[in-house]
């Protein structure tokens, strides 16, 4: 999606968020931001473990069934 932004598309997207955002807010904007990414990524890591344990006992159950 972003494979064609390079240095340049970059220093001119941050030009312009320091624009519309100021300095101040800018610091603000990428800790929310970050914060935002890590809970996304937490809680994205924890529906994949939960659903892993249920398949594996799941399969487990059914050999069993069927021997």
């Amino acid at each position: 999606m972003f494979n064609n932004i390079g240095v340049s598309g970059l220093v001119l997207i941050l030009a312009i968020a320091l624009i519309v955002f100021g300095p101040s807010k800018l610091p603000q904007l990428g800790r929310a931001f970050g914060d935002t990414l890590r809970e996304f990524r937490n809680s994205t890591r924890s529906i994949v473990e939960d659903d892993e344990p249920a398949d594996k006992a799941s399969i487990k159950n059914e050999t069993t069934k069927l021997l």
